[in-house]
């Protein structure tokens, strides 16, 4: 039984990483890798360069008020293939969930991150976050939304995820 509650919680899974990238305390020996400029444009870290800044994503917290179809399943995986398209992101994996008697909790995993969202559509209201990071256009995702959900009372903060976090490190920038 204790394996199969291991199962659940995802360890033993396969995670695609490789035995040089973990400890597990078996003194396997970490590959170190030469520091290279975050400005360099051949790198394949993701980050996101602009304005002099290095982060690692762009994060949009939406809020869709007086949205219509926040309980219908179908309209959101639709409008999360819909995002995924207009923002020029990869589309890995969808899952939704339906609760009883209402709502709706979603998740879009991406290449670049993810799109998720909780509804409660008794109110009209959706709680979509859009993490996006290397070359996808997140603030794309606002107008598809408002398109989706007949609205046009579209509520968006946006947070630059790991801003600072490079410098931190002492990686040169």
């Amino acid at each position: 039984m204790k394996d199969a509650n291991l199962f659940q919680l995802g360890i033993g899974l396969e995670t695609g990483a490789q035995a040089e990238d973990t400890d597990t305390g078996t003194n396997v020996p970490f590959i170190q890798t030469p520091a290279r400029d975050l400005f360099d444009e051949t790198r394949e870290d993701h980050f996101i360069r602009h304005d002099g800044a290095v982060f690692a994503g762009t994060h949009l917290i939406i809020e869709v008020v007086n949205g219509h179809g926040l309980d219908d399943e179908a309209r959101i995986a639709q409008a999360f293939h819909d995002c995924v398209d207009r923002c020029g992101a990869t589309l890995l994996h969808i899952h939704t969930h339906r609760f009883s008697p209402q709502g709706v909790s979603g998740v879009a995993v991406l290449a670049e991150s993810h799109i998720s969202v909780h509804t409660w559509p008794e109110i009209g209201y959706g709680a979509f976050d859009v993490f996006m990071c290397g070359d996808a256009r997140p603030w794309r995702a606002v107008d598809v939304l408002k398109a989706a959900f007949a609205t046009s009372d579209v509520r968006v903060r946006e947070l630059r995820r790991g801003e600072g976090v490079v410098a931190e490190a002492g990686i040169a920038a």
